[in-house]
């Protein structure tokens, strides 16, 4: 059961938390002892309740121990650790449960002082992801990542090369990579589509180029075949002419 009493000439307030273990909280006034076991009630009933204790795990530890439980492609594996690497040396150190959205705020502010916009911004959606996951893990109530301002990405606009730009780069290329450049010129795939691609996957007959893997080059190992981007990227392409 939930109580208020004296300690040391204060008001201790002591609860259960919904797994059953004790926890308590001094506070100076009985009131402000009182509100905070209302709220713990309460939050206790809706399904919102988060154990105080559960915050103190810093920033780093938690990241890397949910890092470890994700099924990430190479790449992805590697996005988040040079992420990480970014951040750990500012708020790495730091319990989960007091970071704050200015704090966030200005960390975005230090990267981007050396950082182009959407490096950034990929940091912080990946700093985001890990904060999402401790209020879906109870580590928090809510997520400080939530509302941070992130410098804007320009995108240039995309100009296709000209016949005669993709003829003299094909023309430069060694004899067998020629064809590589013509395909990927005409078809518009991502580079890793078009290097993941063999004959099995042409169709010469229908004029069709069935993509449903890619080339996979990982920081550390050999490169390999992999899956799409997405799954909505496996797609058959078929010749207009």
């Amino acid at each position: 059961m939930a109580s208020v009493d004296r300690y040391d000439n204060r008001w201790r307030a002591r609860w259960r938390t919904p797994d059953g273990k004790q926890r308590s909280r001094v506070f100076t006034r009985k009131l402000d002892a009182q509100r905070h076991l209302t709220n713990v009630e309460h939050q206790k009933l809706v399904g919102g309740y988060v154990d105080p204790r559960a915050g103190k795990v810093t920033f780093r530890s938690y990241a890397e121990q949910w890092s470890a439980r994700q099924i990430w492609r190479p790449s992805s594996a590697d996005a988040f650790a040079a992420a990480f690497a970014r951040v750990f040396p500012v708020i790495g150190d730091r319990p989960v449960a007091q970071l704050r959205t200015s704090e966030l705020q200005a960390l975005v502010k230090k990267l981007s002082a050396t950082l182009a916009p959407a490096t950034v911004g990929a940091t912080h959606r990946r700093v985001a992801a890990v904060l999402k996951a401790a209020v879906v893990d109870r580590v928090l109530t809510s997520s400080p990542a939530t509302g941070v301002k992130l410098p804007r990405v320009d995108r240039p606009r995309v100009q296709p090369l000209e016949l005669g730009q993709v003829l003299a780069l094909a023309e430069a290329m060694p004899e067998r990579a020629r064809a590589t450049v013509l395909f990927a010129a005409g078809s518009g795939l991502r580079i890793g589509e078009t290097l993941g691609l063999t004959v099995d996957r042409v169709d010469f007959l229908r004029r069709t180029v069935t993509v449903d893997r890619q080339m996979v080059t990982p920081s550390r190992g050999e490169p390999g075949f992999g899956p799409p981007k997405t799954p909505s990227s496996r797609r058959t392409c078929r010749s207009r002419r």
